[in-house]
C-alpha cells in the first residue's frame, strides 16, 4: 500500500496543437451562434416590450425619452376596455377567427386526404389547381366577389361573406394538410381497410390522431390570418360598425385616441395578446407540424 502511495504520478500529456485548434473554434463557433440568437431575440422582443411600457405610462409621459413609467398606469386597460364598440370588437373577432378556423380545418381535410392518399385520374392536374389558387391574389377576384356577396345574397354589413367561403377549403390549408399527411406510411391505411374500415373511418380513427401536428399548424395559421385581417372587414364591414372586428376597430379607436399613444398602446396590447398565448401554449405542435409538411412531395 506504501509503495502504491509512494509510487510517482504521470503528468497528463498536453493535447496536442490540432485538438486545441479544434476546441477553441468550437468555443468560437458557440459564442457566435449564441450571440447571434440573442441578437435576434432582442430584435423581436424589445419592440412588443416599448408597446407594454409606453401603454402602462401617463398620458404627459408617453412617447418621451423615458423608457420605464414612473407611475404604472394599470387603469389604461380599462379605459380601452371600456371604450364603447371594444368589446363587440372582440366578440366579432372571436366569430370570425374560432368558427373560421374550425371551418376551414373540417372541410380541407378529406380533400387533403383524397389528393394524398387516393390514386385517380387528373390528381396531379387538381394539386397544380390547389397550387395556383395559392398564387392568386385575394384582389384579383374581390370585386365580381363582392358583387355576389352584397348585391345577390344581401349580406353586406356582416362577417358572413368573410366566414362562409372558409366551408368550402382553403388553398393553403389543403396544401399544407397534403404535405403532412404524405408522410404517414400507406401500411396503416391497409391496415385498417383490411379490418374492415370504410375510407370515412379510416380517415377519423387512423388518419385523424396521426395528423394532429399538421391539423394545429393548419388551425393557428388560420387563425392567425382571420385574427389581423384587416382587408376583409374593411371590405364587407366597413359600413356597420356592429360587425366591426379588433383589426378594422383598432384604426377607428388611433383616429379617435391619436394624440393617447398610451391608449392607443394599450389597445394594441389587448388585440395581440391572445394570439402570443395562443403560439405560446401550441408551439410545439405548430412547429412540429410545419417541419413535417415537408418530408414528402
Amino acid at each position: 500500500m506504501t509503495q502504491l502511495l509512494d509510487k510517482p504520478v504521470r503528468p497528463t500529456a498536453p493535447p496536442p496543437p490540432g485538438q486545441r485548434t479544434a476546441r477553441r473554434r468550437a468555443l468560437l463557433e458557440w459564442i457566435a451562434v449564441h450571440a447571434l440568437g440573442v441578437a435576434a431575440a432582442l430584435f423581436f422582443t424589445l419592440p412588443f416590450v416599448f408597446v407594454v411600457l409606453t401603454s402602462l405610462m401617463s398620458d404627459q409621459q408617453a412617447l418621451t425619452r423615458d423608457l420605464v413609467p414612473d407611475t404604472w398606469e394599470w387603469d389604461n386597460y380599462r379605459r380601452v376596455w371600456d371604450t364603447p364598440g371594444f368589446l363587440t370588437w372582440w366578440r366579432n373577432t372571436l366569430l370570425y377567427a374560432g368558427l373560421g378556423t374550425v371551418l376551414t380545418v373540417v372541410s380541407s381535410l378529406p380533400v387533403a386526404y383524397a389528393l394524398a392518399k387516393f390514386r385517380f385520374r387528373g390528381r396531379n392536374l387538381s394539386v397544380m389547381l390547389v397550387i395556383s389558387m395559392m398564387m392568386l391574389p385575394p384582389q384579383v377576384v374581390i370585386i365580381p366577389m363582392y358583387l355576389f356577396w352584397a348585391k345577390q345574397l344581401d349580406l353586406s354589413g356582416t362577417l358572413w361573406p368573410l366566414i362562409i367561403p372558409m366551408a368550402f377549403g382553403d388553398a393553403f390549408s389543403i396544401f399544407l394538410l397534403r404535405q403532412f399527411l404524405l408522410t404517414i406510411p400507406d401500411e396503416y391505411l391497409d391496415a385498417a381497410r383490411v379490418d374492415g374500415c370504410g375510407e370515412l373511418r379510416t380517415l377519423l380513427r387512423v388518419v385523424l390522431p396521426m395528423a394532429k401536428p399538421g391539423i394545429a399548424a393548419v388551425a393557428l395559421f388560420q387563425f392567425f390570418y382571420a385574427w389581423n385581417d384587416y382587408f376583409g372587414p374593411q371590405i364587407y364591414a366597413s359600413e356597420n360598425p356592429a360587425a366591426w372586428t379588433l383589426s378594422y376597430g383598432l384604426e377607428s379607436f388611433k383616429g379617435a385616441h391619436h394624440t393617447d399613444w398610451n391608449l392607443t398602446m394599450a389597445a394594441t396590447v389587448l388585440v395581440m395578446a391572445p394570439v402570443i398565448l395562443v403560439f405560446f401554449f401550441a408551439q410545439k405542435a405548430f412547429v412540429e407540424g410545419v417541419t413535417l409538411t415537408g418530408v414528402k412531395g
